[in-house]
Order: structure tokens, then C-alpha cells, then sequence
């Protein structure tokens, strides 16, 4: 059984940064891999990005092409999330996941993480 954590949310102004982390506990870190989920109010759970075990294979969604970077330490059983110019309308809960197949979608993910709260004022 694989436990997430994810911390690093809060108030940021539109146009600020923030980087989030993701702590796993109870499993072997390198052989999953992991993703970044976000809900907004009142719309469904959409993918910021995922990342293989080794880090090496990395998408992400094309909202966020080329402001956010994901990365891992898996020495640390950690990813992170860094969001640059981030935008009113990505204020949501941010959660992280699991999958040790690399499925991709979020009904399909082994495990979840209890999410953190961003919140972007315009």
C-alpha cells in the first residue's frame, strides 16, 4: 500500500510561482509511476503531467506546456511540481497519483494522494 502526501499549496497572485511536493511512504517509489491531477471548482479532475519511474519520459498537459516542470527524486520518494506563471483559472485542489502501469487516465491510478489547495488571485 502506497501513501501520498502532497504539500506546497496556498494563496499565490496571477502571474506568481509555487512548487508543490508529493511524499510517497509503503511502496517502491521508482517503479511507479507518478502524476500531477488538478480539479477546479465544479469541473472534472484533469492531468497536469505525469512521469515515469526513472523521470525520463515526462508529458504534460497542454494547458501547462511550458510553465510547469515536473521532476522526482526518487533517493527521497518525492516529485515535484513547479508552476510558473500561474493563472486565476488554475486555482483548484492538486493531487498527486500513482499508476505502476502507466496508464494515464485518472480512473485508472493505484493510488492517490489527499490533494492540496492552490489558489490564484487575479
Amino acid at each position: 500500500q502506497v501513501q501520498l502526501v502532497e504539500s506546497g499549496g496556498g494563496l499565490v497572485q496571477a502571474g506568481g510561482s509555487l512548487r508543490l511536493s508529493c511524499s510517497a511512504s509503503g511502496g517502491t517509489f521508482s517503479g511507479y509511476y507518478m502524476y500531477w491531477f488538478r480539479q477546479n471548482p465544479g469541473k472534472e479532475r484533469e492531468i497536469v503531467g505525469r512521469m515515469s519511474g526513472g523521470g525520463l519520459k515526462i508529458v504534460y498537459g497542454d494547458s501547462v506546456k511550458g510553465r510547469f516542470t515536473l521532476s522526482r527524486d526518487n533517493a527521497k520518494n518525492t516529485m515535484y511540481l513547479q508552476m510558473y506563471d500561474l493563472k486565476p483559472e488554475e486555482t483548484g485542489v492538486y493531487y498527486c497519483a500513482a499508476d505502476v502501469n502507466g496508464r494515464g487516465s485518472a480512473a485508472a491510478m493505484d493510488y492517490w494522494g489527499k490533494g492540496t489547495l492552490v489558489t490564484v488571485s487575479s
